[in-house]
């Protein structure tokens, strides 16, 4: 029965733990299948987190913390678009740029108004019930007794898959990040549908980075993404730049989180830090298992100049 116990509890850690990466990934899919690729999540995550902290402690509200955190990103995201979309500059170091502006950022911020502060944890978000779905042994409360968050993150990702692939916004998307001339020349503005698709991945990326800090932690700790957002980039390849494969994948990294965390607590004889790098080596080794097997946009990363 204990192994029970325990393996329930694990699968809660990785839903939970995946829920960040799930967010960022999916907004991630949208603006790769556009054609723009933004290495700049982790910075993104940053900016989410340490606003939606800022407004949720100074507000009480949690939710209007998640939605500030989500408008503070997608403004970065566009800032992002206006220097890589329309000025086409390298998506890369544009992407670099944005995550040292999110570290240096948030730390300042965070200093700035909570250094001083002695009590800064907030309100914890509790986790909501589904009436008789609960009750399903082992995997009731793993998927039915969670926060809201981890409900819309686990939604989220089909109805994304949903959109492009069965709508006519969907083919714009997708068409714009196979083969932006041929979209132009039938009526499409790539330059429009990319700034889309990089502002909702920014907007993505806040709600992970939020989660991060009013759901998970309640409290903004500095660097507190701790490389999910080079996680989340791997994801998407992984998840092979679809919604539900990155859903999948990031249960998959969710569950090596989980894991890790697990291991430290009961105690086994290797070294925290080993255990602490688990997450990452899967991700490495994730990359190299996929070599050769991209099945990335064909224009994914390279700038496009409407003609005019």
């Amino acid at each position: 029965m204990e192994w029970i116990v325990g393996l329930q509890a694990l699968l809660q850690a990785t839903v939970r733990m995946a829920t960040p990466l799930t967010f960022t990934a999916v907004g991630e899919t949208y603006g790769e299948r556009a054609g723009v690729i933004n290495i700049g999540l982790e910075g993104l995550m940053l900016i989410g987190a340490v606003v939606a902290y800022a407004v949720a402690f100074t507000s009480g509200s949690i939710w209007l913390g998640v939605l500030a955190a989500a408008l503070a990103a997608m403004v970065f995201g566009v800032l992002f678009g206006i220097v890589t979309i329309t000025f086409g500059a390298n998506q890369i170091v544009a992407g670099a740029a944005l995550n040292l502006v999110g570290l240096g950022l948030s730390s300042f911020i965070y200093r700035a108004f909570f250094s001083n502060v002695t009590d800064r944890a907030i309100q914890p978000l509790g986790s909501v019930k589904i009436p008789l779905l609960s009750q399903i042994p082992v995997l009731g409360p793993v998927l039915f007794e969670q926060n809201l968050l981890v409900y819309i993150a686990l939604l989220l990702a089909p109805l994304a898959a949903l959109v492009l692939n069965r709508t006519m916004l969907g083919l714009a998307i997708r068409s714009v990040g196979e083969h932006p001339k041929a979209a132009e020349t039938a009526g499409l503005s790539v330059v429009g549908l990319r700034y889309g698709a990089v502002a909702f991945g920014a907007l993505m990326a806040g709600v992970g980075g939020a989660y991060l800090s009013v759901a998970y932690a309640n409290q903004f700790v500095e660097n507190m993404v701790a490389g999910r957002g080079f996680i989340a980039l791997a994801i998407v390849v992984f998840g092979r730049w679809s919604p539900m494969g990155a859903l999948w994948a990031s249960l998959l990294f969710g569950f090596t989180f989980a894991l890790q965390l697990r291991l430290q607590a009961a105690n086994v004889q290797i070294a925290y830090q080993f255990l602490q790098i688990l997450p990452y080596v899967a991700t490495i080794v994730a990359m190299i298992l996929l070599h050769g097997q991209s099945a990335q946009p064909k224009a994914l990363g390279v700038p496009y100049t409407e003609r005019a």
